[in-house]
């Protein structure tokens, strides 16, 4: 997951192994010793694969920005992809039938709707891929058979097409207006200050649980400090590359922590429930992509949602 506080915290609490379901469940195999990158560190992660990929990844995404922006909807399509179907394979591998095909492609729909017809092409895209996946699933087993656990599984299918396309289609909306690569950029930068701000503080100083019922190793010392570095984040990147009112940017950087820290959470919940340490192994260091966008996403909605209210 985005490791954040939720890093910070597990390197200050010792442990490398996650929490067991508190119904029981136990984790998938796919803790830190299982993990082939490398020797974890008391954090649970290999820390040096996770700097190399961490640095490369933003390196690559703010060349993307500052030179062909445009290109960054290609890498939100394909990484929205990708998340959506390491999702779909946890929950199918729990027997929730989540139609994978029509999720993949209403997603795609959604990111790539935005970026000619905006807010109505994403809207539209939206509705269009719940109601096919309802259909979908209501004869996923023949024409013949009866559904079985239709509710669930289709209620669970929408939650994950509003989880991960509709959220990062608000960073395709926001890179369309004015400055939108620099707007992208300063919630990319808050992201980034959210999670080192949490690890140095839970490292330091963590001590008391956050939210021991959902992630045992969150601290409240983390999320103070993913508060301090955001909100200078928020004052300078907003003063310097969006040449904004300063008070803007402490606005965006508390707003940032808050939907961040709970997109932490929420996929911990998800995690916990599924029995599972990681979505996915694609990323050295820190699991699939859907690890490193759990914060992300619902910090490009609330970013947009500021920056087009205020800006």
């Amino acid at each position: 997951m985005s490791d954040g506080t939720i890093v910070a915290e597990e390197a200050a609490a010792g442990e490398t192994m996650p929490a067991s379901d508190p119904a029981g469940a136990t984790p998938a195999p796919d803790t830190p010793s299982a993990q082939p990158s490398g020797k974890p560190s008391r954090a649970g992660r290999n820390l040096p694969a996770a700097l190399a990929v961490g640095v490369g990844l933003g390196a690559s995404l703010i060349a993307i920005l500052l030179f062909v922006p445009k290109v960054l909807i290609g890498v939100i399509a394909v990484a929205m992809a990708i998340a959506t179907w390491e999702v779909a394979k946890r929950l199918r591998e729990a027997d929730v039938l989540v139609p994978r095909v029509p999720l993949i492609v209403g997603g795609q729909a959604m990111i790539w709707l935005a970026w000619p017809y905006g807010t109505q092409g994403v809207a539209g895209a939206f509705a269009a891929t719940a109601l096919v996946c309802m259909v979908w699933r209501l004869f996923d087993h023949g024409l013949a058979a009866t559904p079985r656990n239709f509710l669930r599984d289709t209620a669970i299918t929408v939650f994950v097409v509003s989880w991960i396309p509709l959220l990062a289609s608000f960073a395709v909306l926001m890179l369309q207006q004015d400055d939108g690569n620099l707007r992208v950029l300063t919630f990319m930068i808050l992201v980034v200050c959210s999670d080192v701000g949490g690890y140095v503080a839970g490292v330091l100083f963590g001590r008391h649980p956050m939210v021991p019922a959902i992630s045992p190793k969150k601290s409240w010392e983390g999320f103070a400090g993913s508060l301090v570095f955001c909100i200078i984040g928020g004052l300078l990147t907003v003063t310097l590359l969006l040449q904004a009112n300063s008070m803007i940017g402490v606005l965006l950087g508390v707003a940032v922590v808050l939907v961040a820290t709970c997109g932490d959470l929420i996929e911990s919940q998800i995690k916990r429930e599924l029995g599972i340490k990681d979505m996915g192994t694609l990323l050295p260091g820190h699991g699939g992509i859907m690890d490193r966008l759990d914060s992300m996403l619902p910090s490009a909605f609330v970013s947009w949602l500021v920056l087009t209210a205020l800006l």
